[in-house]
């Protein structure tokens, strides 16, 4: 059996809430990732993704020294290293997400991404079907329309 710990990337990035959304595009830019867990010491208290800057930053117009703590998704999906990547795969087609910080006792030791499942060709069917549903449309037939 395959598990996340077999997987995940470690020494994982983090940003805390003393980060404001500024700081974190910075970091993001640098790293090239999309997403970067929020943590109060090793304990994940949040997830900002590049996303969440702009449609809840940048688009409402708040400054760059606004604050992340109204920026970032605070219901933290999380997965453990023991975890099989199967059923890590279901869980992510299920919430919708495209990253899965791994906490083991609390602290944050790694992360997985859908890229993970898909480029060790582990899993490829529940990866790509992870993929599909996380990006439909909200509501069909209204994106793209101005």
């Amino acid at each position: 059996m395959t598990t996340l710990r077999d997987i995940m990337t470690t020494n994982v990035a983090t940003v805390s809430l003393q980060d404001n959304a500024y700081e974190v595009a910075q970091k993001m830019s640098q790293l090239n990732v999309g997403a970067i867990p929020v943590v109060d010491g090793q304990n994940v208290i949040g997830m900002i993704t590049d996303r969440d800057l702009v449609l809840r930053g940048y688009a409402e117009k708040r400054s760059g020294s606004f604050a992340i703590d109204g920026l970032m998704s605070k219901d933290v999906v999380v997965g453990t290293p023991d975890m099989d990547v199967h059923e890590a795969a279901r869980l992510m087609a299920e919430k919708q997400i495209r990253r899965l910080p791994v906490v083991e006792n609390g602290n944050l030791v790694g992360i997985v991404s859908l890229g993970d499942l898909a480029v060790r060709n582990i899993h490829i069917d529940e990866a790509g079907q992870a993929l599909s549903k996380i990006s439909e449309p909200a509501q069909p037939g209204t994106h793209g329309t101005l």
